[in-house]
């Protein structure tokens, strides 16, 4: 059953689909797929070629726009778009801590999280096609790990794609999570430094937080244990186009003065909580490191061991040691299924799916070297999320791929500059520049 409705400019159709859990038996469990389609109002009659939207992640449903926000306004005004919410996301049979009991203990529900990579994904798309677009080919634009997502695609089905969009999302076709996090931390490093260089008054209010949390240890209003360690992730913010100036916005509120002394705002508490918690994105935890798992090696907390690689983000020693303390960015460690309500339930759940070493290849080299779909990928200079390195040498790998290389944008470029990044790629696709 379709439902169909209006906001400005623009009429929303919601869809429902069942796909097999596991495509290597499509006759045994299904699960839910929800994908919302868009179409300008003016063009809803006409006959539109679809571009499908790969969220970045894993485990973050589709935009929620309202009208013709951001990039969707561009892609109106020729496509007819459809925002898929991933497996185990929004409302495509949501995989978290109150519905993964429904499967069993945690090998039960690791055996099935298994099935939550970009590879089930695509092959959710190829079965969703034909039903919308009568068997034609459609448009894929893939950001960060919707482009990986977009990558798998060209690798297995690259029948069912007319053009395929990336922006910051070109995966290592063959590193193994130890690589691309031994590249992260010292992208990281140089990140917090220029943050430190913007804002440097931010080196003693970052010092004078960790320091009270040494001796504190707060639990906030949800239940999150607010760590050392779990200040430092808030690094992430670096990553995108205005998180220097929002994690300063943060860290200048932090402390109010109480009858007791300084104590931490309840608006930086309420913030923070926000920011670390993963109730909204459970998957984006358990499935992190297993979207590099494609070898015989297990990923086993690959960001914690090789943090201790890199003894200048540990904490304890910087504040021993007076120097600035270093945030972290896009990693998953064990403790977060300690510190974090909405992922204690499933330690063990992690812990099995870190041990797995039965990961199937996602991509193709062969089959990615003789492309013929035309692919257009944004790469961001520097990106904090997606080595430029690694990103490149995969550009070159895939026959026919055209890069555009800017340090115009950050991670979130297709946020921020949308339209615009939106038209540089479609043009490349097209051989217009």
């Amino acid at each position: 059953m379709t439902v169909s409705y209006r906001q400005p400019g623009v009429v929303l159709t919601d869809h429902r689909f069942t796909v097999p859990l596991d495509h290597d038996d499509p006759s045994g469990e299904s699960i839910q797929l929800f994908a919302r389609a868009v179409v300008a109002s003016e063009k809803a009659h006409q006959d539109l070629p679809w571009l499908v939207y790969l969220q970045g992640g894993p485990g973050f449903g589709a935009n929620r726009f309202v009208g013709k926000q951001a990039w969707l306004g561009r892609a109106l005004k020729e496509f007819r778009v459809l925002l898929l919410d991933q497996r185990g996301t929004g409302h495509s049979t949501p995989a978290n801590r109150q519905t993964l009991p429904l499967r069993g203990g945690p090998r039960a529900q690791a055996d099935y999280l298994t099935h939550f990579r970009g590879d089930s994904i695509v092959r959710d798309c190829e079965v969703i096609r034909p039903r919308l677009t009568g068997g034609a080919p459609w448009t894929v634009l893939g950001q960060s790990f919707g482009g990986f997502c977009a990558v798998n695609y060209l690798s297995t089905a690259p029948e069912g794609l007319r053009a395929v969009l990336v922006t910051g999302g070109l995966p290592a076709l063959d590193a193994h999570a130890d690589d691309v996090y031994r590249a992260a931390y010292p992208r990281i490093e140089r990140k917090v430094a220029a943050h430190y260089a913007r804002y440097p008054q931010d080196v003693e209010r970052a010092r004078q937080i960790a320091e009270y949390l040494v001796r504190h240890e707060p639990v906030l209003n949800g239940g999150y244990r607010l760590t050392v360690e779990a200040f430092q992730s808030l690094g992430i913010l670096l990553g995108g186009s205005e998180g220097s100036h929002r994690l300063h916005y943060l860290l200048e509120e932090a402390f109010v003065r109480t009858p007791q002394g300084p104590a931490l705002s309840d608006a930086f508490q309420e913030e923070v909580q926000g920011l670390l918690s993963y109730a909204g994105h459970p998957l984006y935890a358990l499935i992190h490191e297993a979207i590099y798992g494609q070898d015989d090696r297990p990923t086993a907390w690959s960001a914690e061991r090789v943090r201790a690689e890199f003894p200048q983000f540990d904490a304890a020693k910087t504040l021993a040691d007076d120097g600035p303390l270093l945030f972290t960015g896009e990693s998953v460690h064990p403790w977060m299924f300690d510190t974090d309500p909405a992922l204690r339930p499933l330690r063990e759940t992690a812990e099995e799916l870190a041990a797995r070493t039965d990961w199937r290849p996602l991509y193709d080299p062969a089959r990615l070297a003789a492309n013929e779909v035309p692919v257009a990928a944004a790469v961001y200079h520097d990106d904090m999320y997606v080595d430029t390195g690694h990103a490149l040498r995969t550009a070159r790998a895939i026959g026919g791929l055209r890069t555009w290389v800017t340090d115009e944008f950050e991670h979130d470029g297709v946020r921020a500059g949308g339209p615009r990044v939106l038209d540089r790629l479609l043009a490349l696709t097209r051989g217009e520049v």
